[in-house]
């Protein structure tokens, strides 16, 4: 992959990972970041995944396909994703394109998207 400043973050707030793509995308970046997220989510055993697009103003097939394929890794390895932020001119361009998130959850903004995986993750039970 390449070298670089990193133009996302991932933070963990308990047993959730916030990543914020802060700025479009190529398709290299992309999946550093989906290399990234899935390790963390590992790492850190999370439950859910917040991705914030609402940095971008563009969503290509690419960047759409990879946001799907991070929620389906994410739900394999045991949390849930949700993607926040879409922009109301990329909803509409995604949807004049056949394009959508798939399976992967959406909800208006992080608020949103953090009360989504509240209502959706079932808590951890310890013996």
């Amino acid at each position: 992959m390449t070298s670089g400043p990193r133009l996302f973050s991932i933070l963990r707030q308990g047993a959730y990972l916030i990543a914020s793509i802060h700025t479009a995308l190529d398709d290299s970046q992309l999946l550093r970041f989906q290399q990234d997220l899935v390790e963390l989510i590992g790492r850190h055993r999370a439950r859910g995944v917040v991705i914030d697009v609402a940095a971008l103003d563009v969503l290509d097939s690419f960047a759409s396909r990879t946001l799907r394929d991070i929620g389906e890794i994410a739900r394999l390895r045991g949390a849930t994703t949700v993607i926040v932020g879409i922009q109301p001119e990329v909803a509409f361009t995604m949807v004049r394109l056949g394009m959508d998130t798939g399976a992967v959850s959406t909800a208006l903004d992080l608020e949103e998207g953090l009360l989504h995986l509240e209502r959706t993750v079932s808590p951890v039970r310890r013996p």
